[in-house]
């Protein structure tokens, strides 16, 4: 009987993609990264192989790097702030990993700052639960190396984030945010922000958004109360994206934007727009099909 790879292939898949994911921040790159893999894994000598899935799950991370690198020339040129694209984690959650970290879109923007190889070795080690000898043997450091790649991972994201409050709360917050904003209420949503929130809006030059993040609270609740027009005829979808709560917003029949908060105990930290038709494509279509 022919052994074309496939069997090993499906039952890796989840995984592929959440590390490809992970490190791009893009699920259409990460599948472009699951597709290449199989290429390559139908041209590769698999019955010398003994442990099939860390050679896929190698073989993953180390083009997730490589793309990466060309990843970042390219958003260097993107019109406007350039956001991950949002993913529906109600099939899975974890996307793949024994804990679903490293989904948060807050969490994959500080990623962004990241070498590719202080990433790849957080999302192993985080996400996948890798041991550090098997960090370093994937990433062709030594273990201490590896360690470090992680500690300073982790130090970055934990310097640029406050504890987020839990998905309970979070969804509450949101809810609480659409409301004032739909409505123009200034003073409600300077009860929300904290003093430092910043808003990002996602538009990749194809839609009209605002081309710099906006910083301060007074200037965020501002700006956010004086757009009532952009909720006029505007149908409203919660949706979980990202392990987190998000609001899908359609006009016309048309998903226009889909919206979410990152919130802690000083409030809301981070507001981000996404705006650019592809970026919510897919959390769109599940919808479309009712």
């Amino acid at each position: 009987m022919h052994d074309d790879g496939l069997e090993v292939f499906h039952v890796v898949r989840p995984r592929l993609f959440g590390i490809a994911y992970r490190m791009l921040g893009s699920a259409f790159e990460a599948e472009d990264v699951v597709q290449d893999v199989w290429v390559r894994w139908q041209s590769t000598n698999r019955g010398a192989i003994q442990d099939q899935p860390a050679y896929l799950f190698t073989s993953a991370t180390r083009l997730s790097i490589s793309v990466l690198q060309s990843a970042r020339v390219r958003r260097e040129t993107y019109v406007g702030t350039w956001l991950p694209e949002p993913v529906d984690t109600g099939a899975d959650p974890r996307l793949g990993a024994e804990r679903g970290e490293a989904l948060e879109l807050a969490v994959l923007m500080l990623m962004e700052r990241l070498s590719p190889l202080e990433r790849a070795a957080y999302i192993l080690r985080e996400a996948f639960d890798y041991s550090y000898d098997q960090i370093a043997a994937l990433l062709q450091v030594n273990e201490d190396n590896a360690r470090q790649l992680v500690s300073r991972a982790r130090k970055h994201i934990s310097e640029g984030r406050r504890r987020p409050v839990d998905p309970a709360q979070q969804r509450r917050v949101l809810e609480t945010f659409v409301n004032a904003a739909r409505h123009g209420d200034l003073q409600g949503l300077e009860r929300l922000l904290a003093s430092d929130v910043v808003s990002y809006s996602d538009g990749g030059g194809l839609v009209r958004a605002a081309q710099k993040p906006i910083e301060g609270r007074d200037r965020v609740a501002r700006f956010i109360s004086l757009v009532t027009h952009f909720w006029q005829g505007v149908t409203l979808s919660f949706v979980d994206a990202n392990s987190q709560g998000c609001v899908l917003m359609s006009r016309d029949g048309e998903y226009v934007a889909l919206a979410t908060v990152d919130a802690s105990e000083n409030g809301v930290d981070r507001v981000m727009w996404f705006m650019r038709p592809s970026k919510i494509a897919r959390l769109a279509l599940p919808l479309r099909r009712k």
